[in-house]
């Protein structure tokens, strides 16, 4: 064998060896630039409680696409209200031009946004009568000729309203007129909290 051929064998594994430090440089870059914009989307997706964006090293996946680009996949968790959401992802990474894009990601479970508190509405000077009598009259003023009146106190619901006001909503059985079947209808009381006056009401039968 000429003393090229069997030069040929080593000059190949330098060449290897001389590459190979550069293909093993690009592997943290991807997956730093991929998993960056994986976060980037999941905040702009989730919204600003999103928290500690963590990713599985032992989970990432990267694969040659073209000569430039590779493929990068793998699984990481987020925080969002209190709850933990494991979630998978994919991503594009580009060397030639150091960026990643196409950063797609699913979450495992369903995320929670963060609990809202609780509506707990001062009762001490509301009054489902003053709302109820607002109601009667606003039906009487529809029906001149109403019979009965039927108000469903198990139907009372308290909900905020705007501007510090609260409703008072709920339903009922009316008369449009003596003899006839009653109908059902709803009410709407938007009230005054601190003194209990009705402010505006509106009813449908």
């Amino acid at each position: 064998m000429s003393q090229l051929h069997r030069g040929l064998p080593a000059l190949l594994l330098l060449a290897a060896v001389a590459l190979a430090p550069a293909a093993r440089a690009e592997t943290p870059k991807a997956a730093e630039r991929c998993e960056s914009e994986v976060s980037d989307t999941i905040r702009r997706m989730r919204g600003k409680e999103v928290q500690d964006v963590q990713y599985i090293a032992g989970r990432r996946v990267l694969t040659p696409a073209t000569d430039d680009e590779t493929s990068v996949r793998g699984e990481g968790r987020y925080r969002i209200g209190g709850t933990t959401v494991p979630f998978t992802y994919s991503c594009a990474y580009n060397a030639k031009s150091d960026s990643a894009s196409g950063a797609l990601f699913r979450d495992l479970v369903t995320a929670r946004a963060p609990a809202e508190k609780a509506f707990e509405p001062d009762l001490t000077n509301l009054s489902p009568d003053a709302c109820e009598s607002a109601a009667a009259g606003s039906l009487k003023s529809r029906h001149p000729r109403v019979g009965r009146i039927v108000f469903g106190s198990d139907s009372r619901r308290i909900q905020p309203g705007s501007n510090g006001a609260v409703l008072l909503v709920g339903q009922g059985a009316v008369q449009r007129a003596a003899g006839m079947n009653a109908v059902p209808f709803t009410y709407r009381c938007e009230m005054n909290p601190r003194s209990g006056r009705v402010l505006e009401v509106s009813t449908s039968d």
